[in-house]
């Protein structure tokens, strides 16, 4: 494996479009949080320590029992330039913490990009594992099995009232964070998702941006996760959020089909015309290229359009980011030239969908 490799793939396994209830839960991740007894927290190591970390994390991925889960690089980020680690970003393999704020930070990586593991973040390790469509429970025992290694080789920061100890208050205790990306364009559009969203605020759940805590819903794409993580077991959590999602799938669908049925003609319109738009228009702002891209995701679920996969959509909206557009530019963009570039590559991808 190399770094070009995971730079210049722009799909990782997990937005390949194939998975339980693809259509709407576009991804399930499950993220463990721990920390090495023996050493300061990340905020307050010096870079002294947070080399030593590294070390024994390494240490631990070069192991012969680590080793039989696949094939995984341990990339340094300071060996990556800026724009790199916002591709890395980009794709969700490291947080915005880490690629900006981390110092000597460093990521594990699988090969499929299912897993990863980063390093002095806010805590020692942030283990990550993201998988395709609604497969929470799949995803956790993936978590679990990495984490079962680390405990048995590192002396891992726990305290048997308090759970594990994390540099986040909010963390503590199991130390997961579960959450399930949901393309919920149909709530939005018949204006539930408001009353749907307060109700998940209530339960112990939160729902943030495409990108985590901080960011912006996008594209109609929620992400929704445990805000607890002390007080219950890491199957209780994922319990939760499994039969809250699955409710969300049912007003979701229940949403696409009094679309079709109460209001077939103008529904078909929009989601044509952001097809339309997105196969002419010569300059696309982000935001708006995320909107139509989610029209046409919900015109190929539904069947309304087709020649296109939902692969091919999912490759775009991560084409489309800042960082791969000039990635694949070679050089800088300004905003302008980032908008007029967007444009012309939804275009040619498109273009090229249906001539394959």
């Amino acid at each position: 494996m190399s770094l070009q490799r995971f730079l210049q793939t722009a799909v990782s396994e997990w937005m390949n479009g194939e998975g339980p209830d693809s259509d709407i839960v576009f991804s399930s991740r499950v993220r463990l949080a721990r920390n090495l007894r023996n050493h300061p927290f990340p905020l307050l190591a010096t870079d002294t320590e947070a080399d030593q970390v590294v070390q024994e994390v390494e240490q631990v991925v070069r192991s012969e029992e680590f080793q039989n889960l696949g094939r995984y690089e341990l990339l340094k980020l300071d060996n990556l330039s800026a724009l790199e680690k916002k591709v890395f970003v980009e794709k969700h393999l490291i947080s915005p913490h880490l690629a900006n704020e981390s110092r000597n930070g460093a990521v594990v990586l699988s090969e499929n990009e299912a897993v990863s593991i980063m390093i002095n973040e806010e805590d020692h390790l942030r283990i990550q594992c993201l998988f395709p469509g609604f497969q929470l429970m799949e995803t956790w025992k993936m978590a679990d099995k990495i984490d079962d290694l680390f405990e048995n080789s590192l002396d891992i920061a726990f305290d048997e009232k308090h759970g594990f100890l994390t540099s986040c208050p909010t963390n503590v205790g199991t130390g997961i964070r579960a959450s399930v990306m949901m393309h919920l364009p149909a709530l939005v559009m018949t204006q539930q998702i408001t009353r749907i969203l307060n109700a998940i605020n209530q339960i112990g759940l939160v729902v943030r941006g495409i990108y985590g805590e901080g960011s912006e819903v996008a594209g109609n794409l929620f992400q929704i996760s445990n805000q607890i993580t002390l007080g219950h077991s890491e199957e209780e959590i994922i319990e939760n959020l499994y039969g809250v999602t699955k409710q969300i799938i049912e007003h979701e669908r229940a949403a696409r089909r009094s679309l079709l049925e109460h209001n077939k003609l103008q529904f078909e319109d929009r989601l044509c015309r952001s097809y339309g738009i997105l196969a002419n228009a010569r300059i696309m702002e982000s935001k708006e290229a995320a909107t139509r891209l989610s029209d046409l995701r919900l015109a190929v679920d539904l069947g309304l359009i087709t020649g296109f996969s939902a692969h091919i959509i999912n490759e775009l909206m991560v084409l489309i980011q800042p960082g791969f557009l000039q990635m694949y530019s070679g050089k800088e963009l300004t905003p302008e030239q980032r908008d007029a570039r967007r444009a012309k590559l939804i275009r040619e991808r498109l273009s090229a969908a249906l001539e394959s």
